[in-house]
């Protein structure tokens, strides 16, 4: 599995690839993971140019994208930002009772990215 901060593009090795705000968010959804998902953390919202960047330098044009970010205003206002550059992007969304992803249980976490066909560790399910 890929697991890249901004900054750090790779050769594009999977198809799939789950943008997500911090890295304690990238790190609960990363063990979960059972198939070859690349995983980029923004580190909260994106500039226009670090944008551009991050499209252009992980070909999210050219891959299944999937956006999973926290359910308050700044992961809102994220997830807008990333549906307006990339519209074929799949939205996975937590319970917004627990707001944030890494306080969403694994189980909860599990179940909503199986339903974007994610494969997971079936431990998790």
């Amino acid at each position: 599995m890929n697991n890249n901060e901004v900054g750090e593009p790779m050769s594009v090795a999977s198809e799939k690839v789950i943008i997500v705000e911090g890295r304690s968010d990238k790190e609960k959804i990363k063990k979960l993971i059972e198939e070859d998902v690349e995983i980029i953390c923004t580190n909260g919202t994106l500039g226009v140019e670090r944008l551009e960047y991050l499209i252009e330098d992980f070909e999210l044009d050219d891959r299944d994208v999937f956006i999973l970010v926290d359910e308050d205003n700044a992961g809102k206002k994220l997830r807008k930002q990333l549906s307006t550059e990339l519209p074929h992007a799949v939205h996975i969304y937590i319970d917004k009772a627990f707001r944030e992803v890494a306080a969403t249980p694994e189980s909860e976490l599990a179940v909503a990215l199986v339903a974007s066909h994610i494969s997971i560790y079936p431990n998790y399910l």
